[in-house]
């Protein structure tokens, strides 16, 4: 049984407009490639069939997979949460132990982006994250070693 895929609207409507990009304009261009390719006789050597064969499995691939995340998704309106802890969806501010604050969004694993501050509610500070409240210290591990962050707000709204 597959877990649950936790995922915001703009998450679950980016991995919509993914797979009706690849199913809608993607798939029917390469396919029209690939007949072409084909009316022009030996296939063997031909780089545009050949090309337009491997894009084709790429694509079906990729729609199979974006198909089999959004089935489970399981779609988490951040606005609607109302709690003093921090759960899926949270918008929560920190501060590291030499004072400098930090914000992280807590999202689905194929939201991902800590450019942006998201970060996966599955990722060693989105565990240590969940279920804290505004003041508590938080602990965890990461590469160089062990690292805390205070709470110092925790907000629900529509990430961006």
């Amino acid at each position: 049984m597959e877990r649950k895929n936790y995922i915001t609207p703009q998450g679950h409507q980016k991995l919509l407009d993914e797979l009706n990009q690849l199913m809608k304009v993607e798939r029917p261009e390469v396919t029209k490639l690939v007949q072409w390719a084909a009316s022009n006789g030996d296939r063997s050597e031909n780089a545009d069939y050949l090309y337009g064969k491997r894009r084709l499995r790429e694509i079906d691939r990729r729609a199979r997979f974006l198909s089999k995340r959004l089935e489970a998704a399981q779609v988490i309106d951040p606005e609607k949460m109302k709690s003093d802890q921090v759960q899926f969806g949270a918008t929560v501010e920190v501060s590291d132990e030499d004072g400098e604050t930090r914000t992280f969004s807590i999202v689905g694993v194929d939201e991902v982006d800590t450019e942006s501050g998201k970060i996966s509610w599955q990722s060693p500070i989105g565990k240590a994250l969940l279920g804290k409240k505004a003041g508590d210290e938080v602990q965890f591990r990461v590469p160089s070693g062990e690292k805390s962050f205070e709470i110092l707000e925790i907000i629900y709204r529509t990430i961006i």
